[in-house]
């Protein structure tokens, strides 16, 4: 491929497909490169080769029935999606949830986001050679998905939370084993750290690699730990609270050069800011209710529907015909893992949604990817998708 360079030069480019396949793409991603030796001299990313069709589908079924597939979505911190879409339900019938179902949700919340982190994380080290971090992150997150399999009865796509509350409450020894998990995950941030602080390797391999400014950050639309590592303290826990966040003792983690570096330390700080999250939020879980009392909203229980003719007559309703949604147009945004999971919901009052749509934190990071590796090496292209933690099921488009 025969191209001219700003001063009329001509340049033998070679053209190299990575992906979708690549072992390094970690998922369905493709991007097209126009390669000068070991150069990227140009860059085109493929946004949604996998596409599931996660906005149709959600139209298909009732609204409870929604859960699950947002269970697909960012499947490394499944239970985030499911209670960001089931807040923004919440909102639109404008019902408080009960406290300790909040207190609940933010301790999920907050486990799910270390997972999340230390999944990115590892396979950021494992791209880069480095075995051992994968191991050490894994060992807390196993931990995380033991308690997930006691709560939930599954390790991955948990579909845990509902619309008006959750699954289920707590089981016994709940906050023994969250706290274990802390002290686990708190062992295991030391030994990452004394992995990469000073590792030669693991510096060159990302301190200055894709770059990006705060300025061009924004005008791509980032959110989460990719703006944050930029320098902007975006956080929609602190700019836009939910579920008494701002109640909580924690920090946001802002980083200074934009790198890939940064962004990796960013979710490795970010981790230590959800385990003083969690730790207070043990401390805070009274005894009380999981699910509002309104059967337009929550199905009722089936100890009620065995027992209590309205209550069977309700949980037929609730589940065949579906909860009815006040017709209208809303938006509600959460921070989740990788930034802003926002839900545009449109009801026309009925049983099923008429329009849902999605607007995944992936979507903007991976549409600036291109800015991050053109002028670089094709071994850092590696560095910045591990870095920008791309979940193809996410990006869905």
């Amino acid at each position: 491929m025969i191209v001219l360079d700003p001063n009329g030069e001509k340049l033998n480019l070679m053209p190299l497909n990575v992906g979708p396949s690549h072992p390094a793409t970690h998922g369905c991603l493709r991007f097209l490169t126009a390669m000068d030796g070991e150069t990227i001299v140009a860059s085109v990313e493929e946004i949604g080769y996998l596409h599931r069709g996660f906005e149709k589908m959600v139209e298909r079924g009732t609204w409870q029935q929604v859960v699950p597939y947002t269970d697909r979505l960012n499947y490394c911190s499944a239970i985030m999606n499911n209670i960001a879409f089931c807040r923004a339900v919440e909102n639109m019938f404008g019902v408080e949830i009960p406290e300790r179902s909040k207190v609940l949700r933010v301790i999920v919340n907050e486990l799910s986001r270390i997972n999340d982190h230390f999944v990115c994380v590892a396979a950021a080290f494992q791209d880069l050679g480095g075995t051992t971090p994968f191991m050490y992150a894994f060992n807390p997150r196993e931990e995380i998905m033991c308690i997930w399999e006691k709560l939930t009865g599954a390790r991955l796509t948990n579909s845990f939370a509902r619309i008006g509350g959750l699954y289920r409450d707590s089981y016994e020894g709940f906050e023994q084993d969250v706290l274990a998990a802390l002290n686990s995950t708190e062992k295991a941030l030391k030994d990452l750290h004394a992995c990469l602080d000073r590792n030669r390797i693991f510096l060159d391999r990302t301190v200055g690699i894709g770059k990006i400014s705060a300025e061009k950050a924004i005008s791509y639309g980032w959110t989460g730990p990719c703006l944050r590592a930029s320098g902007v303290a975006s956080d929609l826990r602190k700019d836009e609270p939910y579920y008494d966040y701002e109640t909580y003792d924690w920090e946001v983690v802002v980083g200074t050069q934009g790198d890939c570096n940064d962004r990796l330390q960013v979710r490795l700080a970010e981790i230590e800011e959800s385990v003083k999250i969690v730790r207070q939020a043990l401390k805070r879980l009274a005894p009380g209710p999981v699910d509002i009392v309104d059967p337009r909203i929550r199905v009722p229980a089936h100890k009620l529907a065995y027992q209590d003719m309205e209550g069977l007559i309700g949980r037929f309703k609730s589940v065949y015909e579906g909860i009815r949604v006040p017709e209208g147009e809303y938006y509600c945004g959460s921070e989740c893992a990788n930034g802003e999971l926002g839900f545009t919901i449109i009801s026309d009052g009925s049983g099923h949604p008429y329009r849902i749509k999605v607007r995944p934190p992936c979507l903007t990071q991976f549409a600036a990817f291109h800015e991050l590796v053109e002028g670089g090496l094709l071994a850092d292209s590696m560095a910045v998708l591990s870095g920008l933690n791309i979940i193809a099921g996410e990006l869905d488009r």
